[in-house]
């Protein structure tokens, strides 16, 4: 194993090319194994003694409950391969809940309508030994092997069993890229000594993978494209900086996987292999498969990379523990986060930072990753602060935090921090009082959600539904607090009433003075009103910049009825001068009741 180079990153690449029937496999598995366990409950009416064992567990997607003798999230179980017997005569895709012990005797493939033909788009080990290959019509392979049981592709299933592995894959380094269909990309530098070295991190995730019924191949080198193209044709392989070329010199020209034209152009010219082009000048070979399969091959060897879109960003600030001993207690696990809370406090405090969104990321044995987040309104550069913002958000969950059996990991990370500003706090009693209001956002935006504790904000408009904007508190608390709001003038009625509706809502007007006066009488709500008193109109026009000039114009009136109700309505459009809505007789408008005044 080489060391990591100091100035150069290293790139794990994972490749799974059995991904969609490993994931049928595991659902059917899943499916075998409830079916097993209801069946022996069934038969059984006495409880009996298990020594202490537990049972097997039933490993799903993540945030299911699992667990057992792995490490990877929502995985397959191991698999034997099946063997080949029986058939499948009717040719149509097979529910996986019904024909789990057929999927798991006869070969399996995964099928897809391409170009009008439906293709294999993945198969078994089983269909591989029976002479099965990917892209064979399905027509073609039921001829070649008939015991076949095939189901349809499900792209987003797979996208999603990808990402569980990509979360599974955060242990061991926060830079995890996606590498579309059935890749991953690991970017270890500087974190493979934690696991042993690169050699030792290979086979662990290696081994992990494949324990739980992966096909899976991995590679390390400088760059990714080095390491895509390894994983192809030579996995296990860990090539030291600056052997890129010599590694994938004898690698067929497939592995760079530029496309099939370029491949077979390649080869009609007598490239069958990675040194055969390299041998070649780049010139000739832009000039015959353009630029950019000559960058890529020069990634290949080593002469620079493009780089990776890791999946999450970065965080400022990152602690975690690991445990050799899985935890599942609650007050453990709370133990633990207020010590990470700390950790992560002094790492801020030597640079002046303070947190204002902290994550914390639980890895549970079985591989499900569970992510708990909160905002803060300012930056936070307390431990115990931190720590109760956490009970808070863990005591509000709507589906709590389940160890299942138990967390080997436990993270708690900064994904935004912000200096701290200094300011004078034993003598200004608004500062306390900032400080204590901000405090108490922060906790109650951790229990019900911070988009659900809001500050009002003035907008600069004439129209009332837009007059005033709702934000979230948490960020927008000194806006609020130096917000100037038009001030109401004495001895005179509000102009604006205390409840304004969301949205208008219409009023049956049967006469009124035109053009511009109020009506006489409104229904609202199949309640007749007579109007007593009126004040108006108080006339609003559209804005024209948003409603390419030809929005109507409101004429507002306030209203009491002989009840004393006073209500705010207004007319849209003016009798007998605009344009009509579609919706509306010619010549005539419509009224709305918008607020009512206490």
């Amino acid at each position: 194993m080489s060391a990591c180079s100091e100035n150069r990153r290293r790139i794990l690449s994972l490749w799974l090319p059995r991904l969609p029937i490993d994931r049928i496999q595991r659902r059917l598995m899943q499916a075998s194994a409830a079916q097993a366990e209801n069946s022996q409950a069934a038969s059984s009416n006495t409880a009996h003694d298990t020594n202490g064992a537990l049972p097997p567990p039933l490993r799903g997607r993540a945030g299911e409950r699992g667990g057992g003798n792995g490490s990877a999230c929502g995985l397959p179980l191991s698999l034997t391969l099946p063997r080949k017997g029986g058939g499948n005569d009717s040719g149509a895709p097979v529910d996986t809940s019904n024909h789990t012990t057929s999927a798991q005797t006869f070969p399996c493939v995964v099928v897809a309508k391409q170009h009008n033909a439906i293709l294999i788009h993945s198969l078994d080990e089983t269909a591989v030994r029976a002479g099965l290959s990917i892209g064979l019509p399905l027509a073609n392979a039921r001829a070649i092997c008939p015991e076949l049981t095939v189901f349809d592709a499900d792209e987003i299933a797979d996208r999603k069993t990808l990402d569980d592995i990509a979360d599974w894959c955060d242990r061991f380094t926060p830079l995890v890229a996606l590498d579309p269909p059935y890749g991953l990309y690991l970017d270890i530098t500087g974190c493979a000594h934690l696991f042993g070295g690169e050699r030792a991190l290979l086979q662990i995730v290696c081994g992990a993978l494949s324990r739980r019924g992966f096909a899976v191949s991995a590679a390390i080198a400088s760059t990714s494209i080095c390491a895509r193209t390894l994983t192809r044709h030579a996995s296990g392989k860990i090539v030291a900086d600056g052997e890129e070329a010599e590694a994938v010199a004898p690698l067929p020209i497939s592995a760079l996987g530029a496309g099939d034209a370029i491949t077979a152009g390649l080869r009609r010219a007598g490239l069958k292999t990675i040194g055969d082009v390299a041998l070649r000048a780049p010139h000739e070979i832009t000039a015959r498969f353009g630029a950019s399969f000559t960058t890529l091959l020069a990634h290949a060897l080593g002469q620079g990379d493009a780089p990776i879109s890791p999946r999450k960003p970065l965080p400022d600030y990152i602690v975690e523990k690991r445990f050799p001993d899985p935890v599942a207690t609650d007050t453990v696990i709370a133990m633990n986060l207020s010590a990470l809370a700390a950790m992560l406090v002094t790492a801020m405090d030597k640079q002046g930072k303070g947190a204002r969104r902290l994550d914390a990321s639980f890895f549970r044995t079985d591989g499900a990753v569970r992510t708990i987040s909160v905002d803060t309104g300012r930056p936070v550069t307390r431990a115990e602060v931190i720590d109760r913002l956490f009970r808070e958000r863990l005591d509000a969950l709507n589906d709590p935090l389940d160890p299942g059996f138990g967390f080997d990991l436990i993270r708690l990370s900064a994904s935004r921090t912000e200096i701290v500003v200094q300011q004078q706090r034993d003598l200004d009693a608004n500062v306390h009082d900032n400080d204590e209001l901000s405090a108490l956002i922060d906790r109650i935006a951790a229990r019900i959600g911070g988009k659900r504790v809001v500050v009002h904000l003035p907008e600069d408009t004439h129209i009332p539904e837009r007059a005033v904007l709702a934000v979230a508190a948490q960020h927008h608390l000194a806006a609020a607090a130096q917000a100037a709001w038009p001030e109401r003038i004495e001895s005179e009625p509000p102009l604006r009433p205390l409840r304004l509706f969301d949205k208008p809502e219409p009023i049956k007007v049967p006469f009124a003075t035109v053009p511009d006066g109020p009506p006489h009488q409104f229904t609202w709500r199949r309640v007749t009103h007579t109007v007593a008193r009126v004040e108006g109109p108080e006339r609003i026009a559209m804005e024209w910049w948003k409603q390419n000039g030809d929005g109507p114009t409101r004429d507002y009136f306030r209203i009491e009825d002989e009840a004393g109700l006073r209500f705010w309505i207004f007319r849209d459009g003016l009798y007998e001068s605009e344009p009509p809505d579609e919706e509306v007789e010619p010549g005539s408008v419509r009224w709305y009741v918008h607020g009512l005044f206490a």
